[in-house]
């Protein structure tokens, strides 16, 4: 005679079996615990490659932040070369139409004007 296998009933999965990890120790578990090791394997690869492309955004921000800085530094680099070639384009000038730059300042005279306009009132 053949060995009948009872079937036995499984109890009811609860969210305390799988909170405490019982489900682990169920047949239709240990009958497929390749795939559940693929999906494992398959979740562990996704988040390593977010942690990467979130290390990368990161990378791209902080030196998107220092181009803007050496924009800026450029700018202003360049607007201080434009006074100095001015003044010194200018000093040729000067120098053409012989002309000197001041030693001393010129002094400024202030003049005050008495009411001499007849006070016509």
């Amino acid at each position: 005679m053949a060995k009948r296998t009872a079937y036995k009933p499984q109890k009811k999965l609860t969210f305390i079996d799988i909170v405490k990890g019982n489900f682990l120790n169920r047949d239709e578990i240990k009958n497929h615990y390749q795939f559940f090791l693929l999906l494992f394997v398959l979740m562990m690869i996704m988040i390593y490659s977010n942690h990467l492309v979130n290390q990368k955004i990161e990378t791209v921000n902080q030196l998107k932040e220092e181009t803007e800085e050496y924009k800026s530094r450029n700018a202003y680099a360049q607007s201080r070369l434009i006074k100095v070639k001015m003044e010194s384009e200018l000093g040729k000038e000067m120098l053409q139409d012989s002309l000197m730059t001041l030693e001393n300042h010129p002094h400024k005279l202030l003049i005050k004007l008495d009411s001499t306009d007849g006070g016509s009132k």
